[in-house]
């Protein structure tokens, strides 16, 4: 082997070592999806879509409320506000059982809204 050749592997190999680490730190996005067959449930997502990719869940949980602040609706001159301005959004958490082969999926809503899918032991 030519001292040429023996320099062009090195950076070669210094970039195969540094792309490597580089997806070793890089979070796994499978929290942020659902698969439900051939379909795809993300957060963002409201409760129907999710309803009607996924079917009905096993389990629907009522956690509690959490207070959010509204958007003001301004009039037309600017000066008057219409509408609440605290809103309380009710949490519940979804189960979807896939079966025993597959993990639990917890799915969290704050409204209407799907802020977190998570996992959890062995279906049943």
């Amino acid at each position: 082997m030519s001292p040429y050749s023996r320099l062009m592997n090195r950076p070669l190999a210094a970039a195969v070592a540094l792309a490597l680490a580089l997806t070793a730190a890089l979070p796994a996005a499978a929290d942020d999806t659902l698969r439900c067959g051939s379909r795809l449930v993300s957060t963002g997502d409201g409760k129907d879509k999710v309803r009607s990719l996924c079917g009905e869940p096993t389990d629907v949980s009522f956690v509690g409320t959490m207070g959010r602040r509204a958007y003001p609706n301004y009039g037309p001159y600017d000066y008057s506000y219409f509408g609440p301005a605290w809103v309380e959004l009710p949490i519940e958490i979804w189960t979807y059982n896939f079966g025993s082969t597959k993990l639990l999926r917890k799915l969290r809503f704050v409204g209407d809204e799907l802020v977190e899918i998570r996992t959890d032991g062995h279906g049943y």
